[in-house]
This record gives C-alpha cells, sequence and structure tokens, in this order.
C-alpha cells in the first residue's frame, strides 16, 4: 500500500489543526497502525484495531430467555432417559449456552466426534447433536456391560480415542441414543411450540455435517454427562435461521406473555363500552343560510323545509352520520324507522330495520 494514498482531510482552525495539517500524508508505519499492525514487529502479533473488529468470532444476538428454560427442562427429561437406556446412575448438566459462527465451532471440536444431523419438520431447517469421543466409549461400554476399571479412571476413556475412527458397530449403538436425544429435545419444547425433530444422519467428518454457512450465526449448547467417573458431553447446535419461526416465543420473558395485552381488562372495557349512553340527533334537511339572514329571525318567523312527506331522515352522532330512516308516530310519540345504515362494513351480521 503507497504511503501517499490517504492524506488527511482537512481540519478546523479552532484549536484542531492548522492549514500546513491538510498537506498532511499518513506514512506506512501510520497506515499500519491504524490497521492494527507494526510494520517494526516482524512475524505474527495479536491484531487490534479495525483487523480485530473483522476477525472477531463472536455473534451479536438477542438473549432467548425461554430457550434457557427449555434447555433447563432438557436436561432433567434426558437424565431419567439415559438412566433408562444405560441402566446406569447418569447426572445430565447444562454446562454453557451460547452464540457464535458456525465455522468458530466446527474448528473446535475434536476429531473423533460424532455429528448427529437432525430436520425441524416444522421450522423447515436443520440441527446437529455433536458426540464427543469420550461420551461415545463411555456408552458403548454401559451398553456392552463394561464397568469402570482403575485403568480407565485414571487414564479415562479419551486415551482410547488417538488414532482411529469410530466403528460401525459404535455407531450402531449410539444411533438409539441420538433418538432419545431428539425425542426429548421435542418433549422440552412442547409446551412452547409443537415440532418434530427428524433424524437425517450420522456423519465422522465435520465437512458433510455443514447444514449452514461458516459465518451464519448458530446457537450452541453443552451439556455434561457424568456416568460415575466416565461420561462426555453433548453439544445442540441450532442455526438462528432455525429458531427464526419462533423467536417471538422465546423472547418471552415467561411463558404466556402477551406483551401489554390484558385479556381480562380487554374484556371488562368491552362490557362497558356496551352500556355508554350516545346522543342521535335526526336531521330532516341541511340548509345554507347567509349570517344577514340568521341576524333577521325574529320569533314568528317560519322556516320552510323543502323535504317531501317520505324522504329519508339521517341519524348522526356528533359529526358521524350513523343511520338512514322515515319519520313516523307510534304510541302517540315521533319515531325514526331506521332503513339503512350508513359505512357499513362489507361481511357484518345486522338487521337492516330498526325501529
Amino acid at each position: 500500500m503507497p504511503a501517499a494514498a490517504f492524506p488527511l482531510a482537512g481540519q478546523g482552525p479552532a484549536g484542531f489543526g492548522s492549514d500546513s495539517d491538510q498537506d498532511h500524508v499518513l506514512s506506512q508505519a501510520e497506515i499500519d497502525s491504524f490497521f492494527g499492525k507494526d510494520s517494526a514487529i516482524s512475524g505474527p502479533v495479536d491484531s487490534t484495531g479495525i483487523e480485530r473488529v473483522v476477525s472477531t468470532s463472536g455473534v451479536s444476538s438477542e438473549r432467548l430467555p425461554m430457550l434457557e428454560v427449555v434447555f433447563d427442562r432438557f436436561t432433567r427429561i434426558l437424565t431419567t432417559s439415559l438412566r433408562n437406556f444405560t441402566s446406569d446412575n447418569v447426572e445430565v448438566s447444562m454446562d454453557r449456552l451460547g452464540s457464535q459462527r458456525f465455522g468458530d465451532y466446527l474448528e473446535k471440536v475434536p476429531g473423533q466426534a460424532m455429528f448427529a444431523v437432525f430436520k425441524a419438520e416444522e421450522w423447515d431447517n436443520y440441527g446437529i447433536i455433536v458426540l464427543s469421543s469420550p461420551l461415545i466409549y463411555s456408552i458403548v461400554d454401559a451398553l456392552l456391560g463394561g464397568h469402570l476399571r482403575s485403568d480407565i479412571a485414571s487414564n479415562g476413556p479419551t486415551s482410547r480415542q488417538t488414532g482411529r475412527h469410530h466403528t460401525a458397530i459404535e455407531r450402531a449403538l449410539i444411533e438409539p441414543m441420538v433418538r432419545i436425544i431428539l425425542d426429548d429435545l421435542e418433549t422440552s419444547f412442547s409446551p412452547l411450540c409443537a415440532v418434530n425433530f427428524h433424524f437425517e444422519r450420522l456423519e465422522m467428518n465435520s465437512r458433510f455435517a455443514m447444514i449452514c454457512r461458516a459465518g451464519n450465526g448458530v446457537v450452541t449448547s453443552r451439556f455434561g454427562v457424568d456416568m460415575e467417573g466416565r461420561g462426555g458431553d453433548v453439544d445442540v447446535v441450532l442455526p438462528h435461521a432455525t429458531l427464526e419461526p419462533v423467536r417471538d416465543i422465546l423472547l418471552q420473558q415467561f411463558m404466556g406473555e402477551k406483551f401489554g395485552h390484558d385479556g381480562m381488562w380487554e374484556n371488562h372495557l368491552a362490557e362497558e363500552l356496551w352500556q355508554t349512553d350516545l346522543t342521535l340527533d335526526a336531521v330532516l334537511e341541511e340548509q345554507t343560510v347567509n349570517l344577514k339572514d340568521i341576524m333577521k329571525l325574529a320569533p314568528g318567523d317560519q322556516l320552510i323545509l323543502r323535504r317531501k312527506p317520505d324522504a329519508l331522515v339521517s341519524l348522526r352522532c356528533g359529526e358521524h352520520a350513523l343511520f338512514t330512516g322515515r319519520v313516523g308516530r307510534k304510541q302517540g310519540q315521533v319515531a325514526i324507522k331506521i332503513e339503512d345504515v350508513i359505512n357499513q362494513k362489507p361481511g357484518t351480521d345486522r338487521a337492516t330495520s330498526y325501529s
């Protein structure tokens, strides 16, 4: 990058620079410092400035309070299900819940993990469940009748994962566990919304488990599975696009929140409105008269109405015309029979004649 490519803009005279500063040109060292580099230091250094902002792995997202409630319920349900599945003492706990880029998450997954890809049918998108290698070995040992030996307790199941991939037998034993996890996840979401998580495939390579672009944001939750000295981690990864159809529900502070709507108050207000007294004015005719003629009116003068005896009368409430009707007499009193409703909305079921 040439040093003469960034001349400084002119600055104001009030203590911010003089006229001679307007022709100042940024040097290469100043440009490198602006972009978070130091030209005097060779080799890799910690980036600062714009480079750190651009390359940040964090994803800014809204907090989803109800998702935390769902995962808390998920840990309790999964604990019971894994105890029945393995016939062992299992404890499940949620270790973390956060948001990051999908590509950054995959870079930190160990090589021998299993990726279970599933589809949320109602949300029309995908998610993945990542099983760590120590957990896979622990589940296989429990299903095949293995017990916790002293050498495994000291070294841990991780000592067996180096240098080999999981066999077809191990995959066949783990697949029922994945289906149990998906069923429990469905049950955890059921109080909020109905969703069906359909198991798609089980992958060994993270490249075949790509369910969205590497730069897209995902919600990652890690659950620790402890089986009396052995166990591992289960990660549930849901892209933000997958949760978009139910984002409004997950943003609620508590279950059933209506964001300002109060049904009891609305019903009470509607009932009281039906008891409101209104004044209707019957307008026989309207004429335009000069103010000079009105000032000449005196007691005994007559106003001539040019309407016919069977002409319609307009009924108004304030400035709004509501009905039209005909003048008549009922029980010795002047009455108006409503013939038509003015500005009636289409589809409303109201009587066309009142008296």
